[in-house]
């Protein structure tokens, strides 16, 4: 994050806000399981291996979506060169179309495949030297950078970023809330909501000037 410009941060903390909303929507939709969070969802692989082997095929399954959603991300992300925000964001908001449309048509698979497809995907956004320079839909590394960022301003030392990483995990949290109230209130109109979420982001990506040489 502190790499970047104030409006990439900006834009960097609306895309966290958006992967809190649909994951907080995929947690109630999918009886506790992650579209974005693989760490929660190997863990429970892992339990499920250990304990009851049959259960172990829904955590499974959203892994590999997300590692396909990654994937296929991240070769946009190679095909479009100086428009891979765009193009990476115009994917997602196809991905989370067919997640909406899955849920209008009582086709769950389809609706859980579209989101956690989405959530890997997104994380091709920010890029620098072709890895993932910004993690918009975990932020267990975020809250590790804003620890040490507090410990260097605690030490003195100016400039640490810890604010930065602060706002985009708050991004996320704020997200999170947000979907979980719309989940809860009006579940079938949550998904067309990310999905026009996703669309006005590309909008905001096309707008941004190219990225600078990092």
């Amino acid at each position: 994050m502190i790499q970047y410009d104030r409006p990439r941060r900006r834009f960097a903390i609306a895309l966290a806000a958006m992967a809190g909303f649909i994951d907080a929507v995929g947690f109630l939709s999918a009886d506790g399981y992650f579209v974005s969070f693989m760490s929660g969802n190997s863990t429970r692989l892992g339990v499920s291996l250990g304990t009851d082997p049959a259960s172990a095929a829904m955590p499974a399954i959203l892994i590999a979506g997300f590692l396909g959603g990654v994937t296929g991300g991240a070769l946009l992300a190679r095909w479009a060169g100086n428009l891979r925000k765009p193009v990476v964001l115009a994917f997602v908001a196809l991905l989370l179309l067919c997640a909406a449309a899955g849920r209008l048509f009582a086709l769950p698979a389809l609706m859980l495949g579209g989101m956690v497809m989405a959530m890997g995907a997104l994380n091709n956004t920010f890029q620098r030297g072709g890895e993932v320079s910004v993690g918009l839909t975990y932020m267990t590394g975020a809250l590790v950078k804003l620890g040490q960022g507090l410990a260097n301003a605690l030490a003195g030392q100016s400039n640490s970023g810890w604010t930065a990483w602060a706002a985009l995990w708050g991004g996320l949290l704020c997200g999170a809330v947000l979907g979980a109230f719309v989940q809860d209130r009006m579940p079938m109109g949550c998904l067309w909501i990310a999905s026009g979420w996703a669309v006005l982001m590309v909008g905001v990506a096309l707008r941004l000037p190219p990225d600078p040489a990092l």
